[in-house]
């Protein structure tokens, strides 16, 4: 998950030097950014089938080689028709990735998905603190393309030998009931199918509100230099949010998990949700103190990371562990469409304004509507789970 997530939280780093000099566009930058988005979340239905019926073994060693793959091929073809296509083909190695690793969490360790699911995904969201500023270095002295290829090596030495410690609990663990926390316990008689699952009203509040609010974390992460220069952010300041940056985002994903562990999911979004668009909007009223900015980008990220570790939790709150890799699955292409609305639609209402002033309010403004949807009353398990009584978290 750390190597993994070169591809989506180094990216802003990628571009700028795309941009400063090969000049391609705003909007071809965040074309590519959308892309990689798209190939590595419409995957996941795909892949989570395979890996359930298969193990997750074969499906990640698959995987490994075409994350390292994406990497070197872009290296070696640094044009504008190529390097989408195969930024793209990373993206599907990340994706599948991603989907077994979580997957793997949250079936063997059924009481406290949201911790599990929290700790595997901070590898994602906190990984780059470790890689960012090597990265940075690496671009100076050996420029964009050699920069990719030596990550691409890289990956392909950890990534192929990591893929075979996968493997999911026998079946008899997978698919027992378990207490799980959202306005109450409840256990599942049965484990929803995709079809199933995609029955119940409950699953499209979740897959809006995924959308929009995961399109935040992934704003900073495509445009984190533009709105740097645009903020005429100091060097000094933008060299340490580099590093708090994903550290923040990967905190985020643990500490909603635990939170959500003890209080609920719902409860836990709300908060979280609310926080989120709040800090946006105040980085619009006051970010252009360098000082200000910083702690509200790193507030961002500290809030911005919980959908990754909230989402897989309540999908096997409410629909069960056994088909939990394809649910999941499906429900995480909603991060497609966070990466169209925080790559091209940003990108392109930014070259348009002329500033990202639009699209920060937009996406805050949607924040704020996910952390209304996720009240209770609204997000609750469906009703073919039958409430059990407390036991403690």
């Amino acid at each position: 998950m750390m190597l993994t997530s070169i591809y989506q939280y180094s990216w802003f780093l990628f571009a700028f030097e795309i941009q400063k000099n090969w000049g391609w566009s705003l909007a071809s930058l965040g074309l590519i950014y959308t892309i990689f988005h798209y190939t590595s979340t419409l995957v996941m239905p795909f892949s989570g089938m395979i890996a359930d019926s298969c193990g997750p073994r074969r499906v990640a060693l698959g995987a490994s080689f075409l994350v390292a793959a994406g990497f070197i091929l872009c290296a070696f073809f640094p044009h504008p028709w190529a390097f989408p296509l195969f930024y793209g083909l990373g993206g599907i190695g990340c994706g599948v990735l991603y989907g077994v690793s979580i997957a793997t969490a949250i079936k063997w360790f059924e009481d406290r998905r949201g911790l599990a699911s929290g700790l595997v995904a901070l590898g994602f969201g906190g990984g780059t603190a470790l890689f960012n500023l090597i990265i940075v270095r690496m671009l100076e002295i050996l420029g964009l393309t050699t920069t990719l290829f030596y990550l691409g090596i890289l990956m392909l030495a950890f990534l192929v030998p990591l893929s075979f410690v996968y493997a999911y609990p026998p079946a008899s663990r997978a698919g027992t009931g378990v207490r799980a926390a959202n306005a109450g316990s409840f256990a599942g008689p049965r484990d929803f199918r995709p079809l199933q699952m995609l029955s119940t009203r409950q699953w499209y509040l979740i897959y809006f509100s995924f959308s929009v609010t995961v399109s935040l974390v992934l704003l900073f992460g495509a445009q984190m230099k533009h709105l740097a220069r645009e903020y005429d952010l100091p060097d000094p300041h933008f060299s340490l949010l580099l590093v708090l940056f994903p550290l923040a985002n990967g905190a985020s994903r643990v500490l909603a998990g635990v939170i959500s562990d003890r209080f609920g999911r719902s409860i836990t979004m709300v908060a979280f949700y609310t926080l989120l668009g709040l800090s946006i909007l105040l980085l619009l009223l006051f970010g252009r103190s360098p000082l200000i900015f910083v702690s509200l980008v790193i507030l961002a990220s500290l809030l911005g990371g919980a959908p990754f570790a909230l989402y897989p939790a309540v999908i096997g709150d409410f629909y069960g562990s056994r088909y939990a890799t394809t649910n999941y699955g499906i429900t995480y292409t909603a991060k497609a469409w966070a990466g169209l609305i925080s790559g091209w639609f940003c990108g392109a209402l930014a070259a348009y304004f002329g500033s990202f002033t639009v699209p920060l309010a937009l996406v805050a403004s949607a924040s704020l509507l996910a952390a209304g949807l996720s009240l209770p009353r609204f997000l609750k398990a469906p009703p073919c789970l039958t409430r059990q009584p407390d036991g403690g978290s």
